[in-house]
């Protein structure tokens, strides 16, 4: 059903359902109204050119298209007031509504509990006794009283990038205050509106709480896509907003106010238009590039440096150095007007005086008034690809974002990637290519980087030499005039070399294209972002709670839980994610088992684990518990975390790692406390006896235990296909300690303590749970 909220879907609303007209107190019936995939006009044509609608007006656009309200009419006196309490039955509530009262309940034009007509007339003589002159025309609304004290907010709103966003939360006054909400672009996939329920942080109070019934949610899904169905009519609504939608004591969700928000006359937008295009399944990025031209940047038979110096600084020097020093595999050529000899390449005059067919990528070093020259130069000797590094482009004023343009054009019509300008350059260990500006080049692996921000591809790359856990690509988009992030991660999920992909995103430019990137990317491998500008509001002058709430991150965040995306908040968090992705098993369950030979260890991971909410502590059978009984003193913890409680012999570890990770009721395993031993090691061969008085022997022992351990870990991750992850601050405390390095010797992510492993297991649980349940809708 929530496949795609596009689709004409009459069934939903029930036909024989009688409501009351909201302009004239008629009774019509639903099917009678018309209906917007029809290809009718809903009637705005009265309210063109006004910012917002009245409630009524609101109402009406929506009714039709199956939102549940109250019974309830619009009258202009008290005398009629008290006629239409009558028929619709006591209790009541009376409004003053009108195109400019947004906020009624602020100005105190709502009165509740009306129990009889004396109390329907006082109080509408009293509300029309509030208007003021600037409050323009005003009626009355009479409305049946819903009682029920939880309450949501359902809206949507035009985000500038990703066009309209549904957004679901905690409602009522304190809507803003609270800002328990979430969003997510339209169309809604299958599960959207149960998931955006479940992250409320007040999710509990919509199930049966405190002797109400849960919340019907196949009702609120009514309300939800009549809001996403008149998003889709009329782009020129800016936003919905129905707050508050109160849940009665049966669970039924009935929104009791309404207000539908304007934009300019007739606005459209390129994101609304393409948004519609979206498929609910998996959404289609046609790639600006062909994959020969890719291949060219990340895999060329031959570089050419244009613009190499003799001058270690500069940028024409540090480019051939480091394609150098990574010892690139294919041709290395130079290019320098005065035909230096630059670190024992001899430099040729131009691009113009290498040879045809033998070199795929050029690196631009040279000033940008020269390039669309090199460029056409590069085009004559078939170079499909141009890293250029060159500042003075679309980051710096009119002019150079004229040249950005031409420099984009003319890529286009000679066929050639370009990647930049501004940037830092491009890795590929797969051909040992380092075609970059800057250091470091990393270890071979598997992650492929993209990034808007240079220095953040520089700081991957350092996580992952001293980690240990390798590149595979890596790129600085710089400006990103022609080649986007969105063009190299989808790229990157059809790559061989790539088993993930890691990327740092803060501006966007086309939310619609990076949306279909990110979807066709992350449906093949997981991606892990870093979302930079999280912190700014991002909230919209508007009229609507909606927009109010709706912030750019919000909305972003939304995007990456609606597909799949694992987000990080910083780099650290990202790469441990990206690291499980790239050297573990995935976890197939939520169960997971925690080893520690110190329970303080034990008890501050499992309550990172609890915190998350994503994992939960395997509850140990009798079959286990009975076997680790047999292994650890009476003492031990006798629960998970298994604290081994000091009680280990020789063989302790690896037995209980694998009575753990065999354990058909554990799907992870994470073991703290390795690296204690050769810790001990290290204090003896610096403590002034060794190798005298048995050191020698004692600590030869305790770093072959460690080793040992660090062994046994990789070797049941492999048999058993479940993660084991292994954590230790020796990790980046003392890298060298035979502990860590063991691990990484496995080929493994050494993670520096139980809470960053715990955090990067919930991110692969998500995001292949989440690939499952989209595999089974399939």
């Amino acid at each position: 059903m929530w496949c795609n909220l596009r689709e004409k879907d009459t069934s939903e609303v029930d036909a024989r359902r009688r409501t009351l007209n909201l302009a004239h107190g008629e009774v019509v019936d639903e099917e009678s109204r018309n209906d917007v995939h029809e290809g009718r006009t809903l009637p705005l044509s009265t309210v063109t050119g006004r910012r917002t609608l009245s409630e009524d007006e609101s109402k009406k656009l929506l009714a039709p298209l199956g939102a549940r309200f109250p019974r309830e009419t619009v009258v202009d006196d008290s005398d009629a007031a008290v006629r239409a309490a009558e028929a619709i039955g006591f209790p009541v509530v009376a409004k003053l509504i009108g195109e400019r009262l947004a906020h009624k309940s602020e100005r105190g034009l709502v009165r509740l509990g009306l129990g009889d007509a004396a109390a329907v007339r006082q109080a509408c003589e009293l509300l029309l006794a509030q208007r003021r002159n600037e409050d323009g025309d005003v009626r009355l609304l009479i409305a049946e009283q819903i009682a029920g004290s939880r309450e949501l907010i359902v809206g949507m709103v035009r985000d500038p990038q990703f066009g309209a966003t549904l957004l679901i939360g905690a409602g009522g006054v304190t809507a803003e205050v609270l800002a328990d909400s979430q969003a997510r672009p339209l169309p809604l996939g299958a599960n959207d509106l149960d998931n955006m329920l479940d992250s409320l942080a007040v999710a509990n109070v919509f199930g049966e709480f405190r002797g109400q019934r849960a919340m019907d949610r196949a009702t609120l899904a009514k309300t939800v896509q009549a809001v996403a169905r008149l998003a889709e009519a009329r782009p020129d609504i800016a936003s919905i907003d129905l707050n508050p939608v109160i849940v009665t004591t049966r669970g039924e969700p009935i929104a009791v106010d309404a207000l539908v928000e304007l934009g300019e006359s007739g606005a459209t937008s390129r994101n609304v238009a393409a948004q519609t295009d979206l498929p609910s399944a998996a959404h289609h990025f046609t790639p600006r590039h062909s994959d020969t031209n890719m291949r060219s940047l990340f895999d060329p038979r031959g570089v050419v440096v244009v613009g190499a110096s003799t001058h270690p600084g500069k940028f024409g020097f540090v480019a051939l150095h480091n394609l150098l020093a990574a010892k690139f595999g294919g041709r290395v050529a130079a290019t320098n007007l005065s035909r230096e000899t630059v670190l024992g390449v001899q430099c040729v005059a131009t691009v113009d005086d290498l040879p045809d067919g033998e070199f795929d990528l050029a690196v631009l070093c040279t000033p940008a008034a020269a390039n669309e020259e090199v460029l056409r130069a590069c085009a004559r000797r078939g170079i499909g690809a141009a890293f250029i590094t060159s500042a003075g482009y679309g980051e710096a004023d009119e002019a150079g974002q004229a040249a950005q343009a031409r420099l984009v054009a003319l890529g286009a019509e000679l066929g050639i990637l370009i990647a930049g300008p501004n940037g830092q350059g491009v890795v590929s260990t797969p051909s040992a290519l380092c075609a970059q500006i800057v250091a470091p080049y990393p270890p071979r692996g598997a992650i492929s980087i993209a990034s808007q921000s240079g220095n953040f591809v520089s700081s991957f790359m350092n996580l992952a030499r001293a980690s240990g856990v390798g590149v595979a690509r890596a790129v600085s988009a710089g400006n990103a005039a022609a080649t986007d992030v969105a063009d190299y991660l989808e790229w990157f999920s059809r790559d061989d070399a790539t088993r993930v992909m890691l990327s740092y995103i803060e501006s966007v430019v086309d939310g619609v294209r990076l949306r279909r990137a990110l979807a066709a990317a992350n449906a093949r491998k997981p991606l892990v972002v870093v979302k930079g500008g999280a912190t700014e509001s991002g909230a919209r002058a508007a009229a609507s709670h909606t927009g109010a709430l709706a912030s750019n991150d919000r909305v972003f965040d939304g995007l990456c839980r609606q597909l799949g995306v694992v987000r990080a908040t910083d780099i650290d968090e990202a790469f441990d994610a990206a690291a499980l992705f790239a050297t573990s098993p995935l976890p197939r369950g939520k169960n997971t088992a925690i080893l520690t030979t110190a329970g303080g260890w034990g008890v501050v991971t499992s309550d990172a684990l609890a915190r998350d909410g994503v994992l939960q502590l395997a509850t140990l059978s009798t079959a286990t518990m009975t076997a680790l009984d047999a292994l650890l003193p009476a003492r031990w913890s006798r629960n998970n975390p298994v604290d081994c409680a000091g009680g280990e012999t020789r063989d302790t570890i690896p037995a209980v790692l694998e009575i753990l990770a065999t354990a058909p009721e554990v799907d992870s395993v994470v073991y703290l406390g390795i690296g204690i031993q050769s810790n001990q090691a290290r204090l003896m061969r610096e403590g002034g006896f060794y190798p005298d008085h048995g050191l020698a022997r004692i600590v030869e022992y305790h770093e072959r235990q460690d080793r040992r351990f660090a062994e046994a870990a990789g070797e049941l991750a492999a048999r058993t296909q479940k993660p084991i992850l292994v954590a230790t601050e020796l990790a980046v405390t003392e890298a060298e300690n035979v502990a860590p390095s063991a691990v990484r010797g496995q080929g493994a992510m050494c993670y520096a303590s139980g809470p960053r492993a715990v955090r990067a297991l919930a991110h692969a649980y998500r995001w292949s749970h989440h690939h499952e349940v989209i595999k089974g809708q399939r």
